[in-house]
């Protein structure tokens, strides 16, 4: 699976964003701080995700299983 990393110069640095994820933006004074900031910005959004499903989820009896996306 591979996403699109938008970044944009602004006058404190830059801001960068993933286009297929909402909430999984952030920026930096750098352009490698913020790549940097924004792989990190990625994995909390995938466990904040992951809590909030557990959460509700929670006392039902639901199947898991890992799943792999190939995009076409």
């Amino acid at each position: 699976m591979k996403l699109t990393a938008i970044y944009e110069k602004v006058p404190e640095g830059y801001i960068g964003f993933i286009e297929e994820l909402p909430g999984a933006n952030t920026q930096g004074a750098t352009l490698d701080e913020v790549r940097l900031n924004l792989s990190e910005a990625v994995s909390l959004v995938f466990e904040a995700n992951k809590l909030l499903a557990e959460e509700d989820l929670k006392d039902r009896h639901v199947i898991r299983e890992d799943f792999e996306l190939t995009l076409a």
